[in-house]
């Protein structure tokens, strides 16, 4: 079910998807619209990945899907450098090839397996770890952090459809029957 957000059961206005900014898959002219903000080291998140995954071979060209950083540094202790990983390997236009590699890797978050990691996507290891461990891509992450919060976002994964959270089950048959409504 998605469900309007805020105190007052008001809807949340997300500006989403971003040409240029936030990290998409698909047309941002896609009828349906699939945002997560999410954290590499978070369980729940691992496992919603291959769901994402499901559901964006099932839709096809119907589907933009938007990934945000949602680190939750007080549980998570290698999220922010997993989220730098991520950024960094962007940087050097292979966000999503490591977005998959941090998934399903979870059990490998230090930064010598960031640093394979990088060096299996044929990236500049020594630029990749230097971004990483100066904190580069900081303030991108605190943005898509703080965008989160403001959005009601207060765990992880929390997922938007077209703007509005969905607070259902997270298996591909459900997520599947509230996008396909969704885009009707």
């Amino acid at each position: 079910m998605i469900r309007p957000l805020g105190a007052e059961n008001r809807r949340a206005i997300l500006t989403f998807p971003i040409a240029g900014r936030d990290h998409i898959q698909g047309s941002t002219d896609a009828p349906i619209k699939l945002l997560e903000y999410g954290d590499f080291e978070c369980p729940y998140c691992g496992r919603a990945y291959p769901v994402v995954k499901a559901i964006q071979r099932e839709l096809g060209d119907n589907l933009c899907f938007g990934f945000r950083h949602f680190p939750i540094t007080t549980v998570h202790d290698h999220a922010e450098h997993a989220a730098e990983a991520a950024e960094a390997a962007g940087a050097q236009g292979k966000f999503w090839e490591m977005h998959a590699l941090l998934f399903e890797n979870q059990d490998a978050l230090e930064d010598e397996d960031l640093a394979r990691y990088a060096e299996i996507l044929g990236l500049n290891v020594r630029q990749f770890m230097a971004e990483i461990l100066s904190g580069a891509h900081y303030e991108r992450i605190r943005e898509d952090f703080m965008a989160g919060v403001r959005a009601g976002v207060n765990g992880t994964p929390t997922f938007f459809i077209n703007g509005e959270r969905y607070e259902g089950v997270l298996d591909p048959q459900s997520l599947l029957a509230v996008l396909t409504r969704a885009a009707a």
